[in-house]
């Protein structure tokens, strides 16, 4: 399988910017696996595609904001990071940009609030950084200075972070919406689900 299998023509209006208000209005693709016909709905209308013994996925992880705009403490090189993957309480994975330049000890410095030490190479380029804050817990620095990793085809600026994420996300740990859902608000989603699992059961 090569990557070159999933390419297809996706026009630029048909992407949705922002998520609709309400969020049950987006539409729904269902798919017929008998005969392959695709038709199209809403959301809200999902319960009526599913029956007893259907199985009902939701994504609950949270996507953090995990891109770090800061500067190299030596030359004040601009520098992104992305982080990947939490190694330990101040150590993790991080996508690195330009990672050529960033070699191990470099020191970068984010808002003033956040240091990081490149301290290892990772597989793909990535790096393993060392982040120094003050505080418990990483995640209140990023809430403050980090950016949200939206995709290159997502335009517009994000004013709210959490339009990005479901309404079922409550685990933080994603640096990105690998299955991102403009779906209703909790209160009518929730019933919704209450409904479908009530209907499956």
């Amino acid at each position: 399988m090569l990557k070159s299998d999933f390419y297809y023509d996706l026009p630029q209006e048909l992407i949705a910017q922002t998520p609709l208000e309400p969020r049950d209005s987006s539409r729904l693709m269902k798919i017929d696996r008998k005969s392959g016909e695709i038709t199209h709905d809403r959301f809200y209308n999902i319960c009526d595609y599913l029956e007893k013994g259907d199985l009902l996925v939701l994504n609950d992880s949270k996507v953090f904001p995990a891109r770090l705009y800061g500067v190299k403490q030596e030359t004040g090189a601009a520098v992104q990071f992305l982080l990947l993957h939490q190694i330990s309480h101040n150590r993790w994975e991080v996508m690195v940009k330009p990672g050529k330049r960033l070699k191990i000890g470099t020191k970068v410095d984010f808002s003033g609030i956040l240091t990081a030490e490149i301290v290892d190479y990772a597989e793909g380029g990535d790096r393993i950084a060392e982040f120094t804050y003050d505080g418990d817990s990483i995640f209140g620095v990023l809430d403050r200075i980090g950016q949200m990793p939206l995709p290159p085809y997502i335009t517009e600026k994000l004013k709210d972070k959490d339009r990005y994420n479901t309404i079922y996300s409550h685990e933080v740990g994603s640096a990105a919406a690998l299955l991102r859902d403009f779906t209703s608000p909790k209160t009518c989603l929730q019933s919704s689900v209450k409904k479908a699992l009530i209907q499956l059961l």
